[in-house]
């Protein structure tokens, strides 16, 4: 039986096993695998013991939970104390987190020992409660969460992780109301510590805004198309299926180019306010499983060349947007971009101009890696800010 809910664990020890299943649902998505903590080790990369610093906790250990914990884990800055997982037991949580098809095999040791999971020696505490206000999270100090279910995406709903302690939520989702949207490296100052509940954007928000930021500061964009060529995710379908809201959505993700709505580009719009109604955008799905691109054609105010745009986005990524925003001038294809930390890289040779106030620029972007450690620095950000205002 999967561990549950410390405070359910009085009236479920009072029920059937039948019973139990009715109430909490079936487990069988993720069934207990036969590894044993021996098994899931992996040879230590450091004996150094991570420095207390930012208490944090991840709700949901899906495809983004996931990566989140991972670079947790190597940042010094984050201490992690809490994660609540739907219905994984723990030794599927350790086999989920060890190995992965895109980004390889985690760095460290990954054990278990009960509830649970030890990695890099660090014990974290694991629970599977529905309501995460049950977690606990401000006595397990885990004062900034990150909310990568994708179903607390509302001050509302997000409430319950701040009744179960915590002090701040960020969600690894585009909000749905009107949490505080920050992007990285272009509108993190806005953060003043007023907000409990701050919205990373999109990954492809992400991976367009920066290099947009770029263009806009210097050259003024007057109006602007965006196409993503996404990456499939884990919403589509694998072989052909059904989805009433989206027909061609619910066509076979591994074998189609799929036409998409995004809105992503008019997200820009809320961390970049001056572009309001003069950006739009869709997406392509694809059948290839990580790394995206985005192509934003755009009409210039200020008259200019290819290779003047393409010295400013280069000096601004070794510069005030480094390790955001990116430059590449090599011929590289999608693949050369998994695991690439940044949120956008500007391919300078796969852009084109039709003349000095009108081009196309291209940015590619790892939509789970570079997100994921967006998602930290935003969380790492707002716990700073919020420490200054403490002092």
């Amino acid at each position: 039986r999967r561990p549950i809910c410390p405070v359910q664990k009085k009236s479920i020890m009072k029920l059937s096993v039948a019973a139990l299943v009715a109430t909490l649902g079936s487990a069988a998505a993720f069934s207990s695998s036969s590894f044993s903590g021996s098994a899931l080790k992996a040879a230590p990369v450091s004996d150094a013991t991570m420095k207390m610093s930012t208490g944090m906790g991840v709700n949901g250990f899906g495809r983004i939970g996931r990566l989140v914990t991972r670079i947790m884990m190597e940042d010094d800055d984050c201490k992690l104390n809490g994660i609540n997982a739907g219905s994984a037991t723990t030794d599927y949580m350790a086999y989920q987190y060890k190995y992965d098809t895109i980004h390889g095999i985690a760095k460290g040791t990954v054990e278990i020992d009960g509830d649970f999971l030890i990695l890099n020696g660090e014990k974290i505490q694991t629970s599977r409660c529905r309501d995460p206000k049950e977690v606990g999270w401000g006595a397990l100090g885990a004062d900034y969460v990150c909310e990568s279910t994708g179903v607390f995406l509302t001050k509302e709903k997000a409430q319950s992780i701040i009744d179960g302690g915590a002090k701040k939520v960020i969600y690894s989702a585009p909000a749905k109301d009107d949490s505080q949207t920050i992007v990285m490296g272009v509108n993190q100052e806005e953060y003043d510590g007023s907000e409990d509940f701050v919205s990373c954007a999109s990954c492809t928000t992400n991976g367009l805004a920066p290099m947009v930021k770029a263009v806009h500061d210097e050259f003024v964009i007057e109006e602007a198309l965006m196409t993503t060529v996404h990456a499939m995710t884990a919403t589509q379908a694998v072989v052909d299926s059904s989805s009433r809201k989206d027909w061609r959505g619910g066509r076979a993700a591994s074998g189609n180019i799929i036409p998409s709505s995004t809105g992503a580009a008019k997200a820009v719009t809320k961390v970049i306010p001056s572009l309001q109604g003069k950006l739009t955008g869709m997406a392509f799905r694809v059948p290839t499983i990580d790394v995206s691109v985005v192509d934003l054609t755009c009409r210039l105010e200020k008259a200019t060349t290819y290779e003047e745009i393409c010295a400013v986005i280069k000096a601004k990524s070794e510069g005030e947007m480094k390790g955001v925003l990116g430059y590449c001038d090599e011929p590289l294809v999608s693949t050369d971009f998994e695991s690439d930390s940044r949120s956008s890289i500007f391919d300078a040779d796969a852009g084109i101009m039709l003349n000095p106030n009108f081009v196309k620029l291209v940015a590619w972007y790892d939509n789970e890696w570079g997100y994921s450690g967006r998602v930290v620095d935003l969380m790492k950000h707002v716990a700073a800010v919020d420490a200054k205002i403490a002092a």
